[in-house]
């Protein structure tokens, strides 16, 4: 399974595709996000990346490949507008 769940934090490894998207909604509706581990991720999805930014989890790790990181951390980073709510 690419993404594991533990309470509101979701750990994303290998590839993480589009399929996972709906299932990472549905948890963080009924869960508050809590950490969005994205350390072990090679790939990410852009509608991942659009769950992951509109859920605003409190902490979100970056992957460790550089290049995935500076494509994605730019969304996700504090800096950026929050996210609307997933309800």
């Amino acid at each position: 399974m690419p993404l594991r769940f533990d309470e509101g934090n979701v750990v994303f490894e290998g590839a993480c595709m589009v399929e996972e998207a709906l299932g990472l909604a549905e948890h963080w509706r009924a869960v508050p996000p809590g950490v969005a581990d994205l350390s072990a991720c090679t790939y990410l999805h852009t509608a991942l990346l659009q769950v992951i930014a509109a859920a605003t989890p409190a902490m979100v790790v970056a992957p460790a490949d550089p290049r995935l990181a500076r494509w994605i951390m730019p969304v996700l980073s504090p800096a950026s507008p929050p996210g609307r709510s997933l309800s």
